[in-house]
């Protein structure tokens, strides 16, 4: 089995691959999926739901933020903070962004909620990964920072409903990816074609 760095660095180059045009149509085939996802977590009424944005060669997650603030909903990104934790800042189309202390992203700027307030809040997760199996396993950028995140939540009775970000072919088969103790698995994925189930 490949270790998760080998399985990042492959992902990462695979997508390096990618024509601005591909960019720009995964980009709005993400919005259409995330917002009907969004509209089944929340009963088509307005909710709250935590989301990233997707940078360099990660899947484009501006317009899923932009069409899931059009229908309503309240869109918190995260900040990192010291010991790889995160707050949460609630987007508009009037947030500017800074670059990150901790991370190389740019990250909202705004008043800064816990991670406890975002999860307690938040409908719905969006997350990043660099893959996932089809067990649930999920690799992200290496920082740890949303499993910390969920691990938080973990015992939680209203825990949100959890989705990962990838490209189709970041799917990878059940058992391609090594599963540690501390690592949080998901259930669903959102990719272009569409969103998939997973989990034993």
């Amino acid at each position: 089995m490949e270790s998760k760095e080998e399985i990042r660095s492959a992902r990462r180059l695979q997508r390096r691959n990618r024509t601005p045009e591909q960019i720009a149509a995964a980009g709005e085939a993400l919005a259409r999926h995330g917002v009907s996802w969004a509209k089944d977590v929340s009963g088509g009424s307005p909710a709250t739901f935590t989301v990233y944005l997707g940078v360099a060669f990660e899947p484009p997650t501006l317009p899923l933020i932009e069409a899931l603030h059009q229908e309503g909903h309240r869109i918190l990104l995260p900040v990192c903070e010291p010991g790889r934790t995160m707050s949460w800042v609630e987007w508009t189309p009037e947030t500017t962004f800074v670059r990150s202390s901790y991370a190389p992203i740019d990250e909202p700027e705004g008043e800064r909620l816990t991670s406890a307030v975002a999860g307690a809040d938040a409908a719905g997760i969006f997350m990043p990964a660099t893959a996932v199996d089809g067990d649930g396993n999920r690799i992200g950028q290496g920082g740890g920072y949303y499993d910390r995140f969920l691990q938080g939540l973990k015992d939680s009775a209203q825990r949100p409903r959890t989705i990962a970000v990838t490209y189709d072919d970041d799917v990878l088969p059940s058992g391609a990816i090594p599963a540690e103790a501390f690592d949080q698995p998901v259930t669903e994925v959102l990719m272009p074609s569409g969103i998939v189930r997973l989990g034993r």
